[in-house]
């Protein structure tokens, strides 16, 4: 069946001057405009196109793709406001529409706006900021340690709330997050904790010691890099070690821990050595 606002994969009927006319089932045959015809078809090949609603309110197919297609999250560029709403930039000729009710800032051209798109009343293709609203609200099938796609919804009291693999609803705390995030960013991230109450925990980086192998890889090619000292220790500002790292704290003691525990490293008052070069102070010494 044809799903307007994604991509179908759709029957060559016939051609004519104006491009290529589709088998569009139910809603009878598309016209696939001649700029967009292939340079080799038959009639009777399947064509996987996109299609859309055109100024004109006809259905009509395009080989281009969209930054995103109905039932998607995406960060799509304002071009232009009106009395009834905004048109956002989403990769095609004809702008998305966006309806006022649908906005829940005030918004200005240039700006990126996070965005649900979906089919109206009318089965015309529309975006809607109210991202909330097509959550899924049923649990998802997640473990913990797993890795998912996010894309950072809105700021909160908490921190940063987030869509992860473009179905659900989880939390980066803000005492946990060490790199600038806004709206529509889509970052790699992990599930932390389900809470019992069906609430996800997410971390930008693997917890616990899941995480901390490819750290102490990461520290000790560091080291090698510097000629086997860095002046970074576990003492050091939170801020420096994930400038450095990309990782908290508490994460980078872990990995340091365990390559003290290895012999592979020392770690004094001024920084940390490989083994081999001048040692003082070993971690967890009083």
């Amino acid at each position: 069946m044809l799903e307007v606002g994604k991509v179908n994969k759709l029957k060559i009927v016939k051609q004519s001057e104006y491009g290529l006319f589709l088998d569009g089932e139910n809603e009878g045959e598309i016209l696939l405009p001649r700029r967009y015809v292939p340079e080799n078809y038959t009639v009777g090949d399947e064509l996987e196109v996109f299609v859309y609603v055109d100024s004109e309110d006809r259905l009509v197919a395009t080989t281009e793709r969209p930054l995103a297609t109905v039932g998607e999250f995406a960060s799509l560029k304002v071009v232009s406001l009106s009395p009834v709403g905004a048109f956002l930039d989403w990769g095609l000729p004809k702008d998305l529409f966006m309806p006022f009710s649908e906005r829940t800032e005030a918004l200005r051209v240039g700006q990126l706006a996070l965005v649900y798109i979906y089919l109206d009343k009318s089965g015309r293709i529309s975006a809607s900021m109210r991202v909330n609203r097509y959550i899924d609200k049923e649990p998802g099938e997640y473990e913990e340690g797993q890795s998912v796609d996010l894309i950072i919804a809105n700021k909160s009291n908490l921190g940063f709330n987030a869509i992860i693999n473009g179905r659900h609803l989880g939390v980066l705390y803000s005492n946990e997050v060490f790199q600038p995030l806004k709206s529509g960013q889509r970052v790699e991230g992990y599930i932390k904790k389900i809470r019992p109450d069906g609430k996800i925990d997410l971390a930008l980086h693997k917890t616990g010691y899941a995480g901390t192998p490819e750290l102490s890889d990461k520290i000790l090619a560091v080291l090698k890099e510097e000629g086997g000292y860095l002046e970074i220790n576990d003492k050091t500002s939170a801020e420096l070690i994930h400038q450095y790292f990309g990782v908290s704290k508490k994460k980078y003691k872990m990995a340091l821990g365990g390559l003290y525990k290895k012999r592979l490293i020392t770690v004094s008052d001024d920084g940390i050595r490989l083994v081999g070069n001048k040692k003082t102070r070993l971690l967890g010494d009083d």
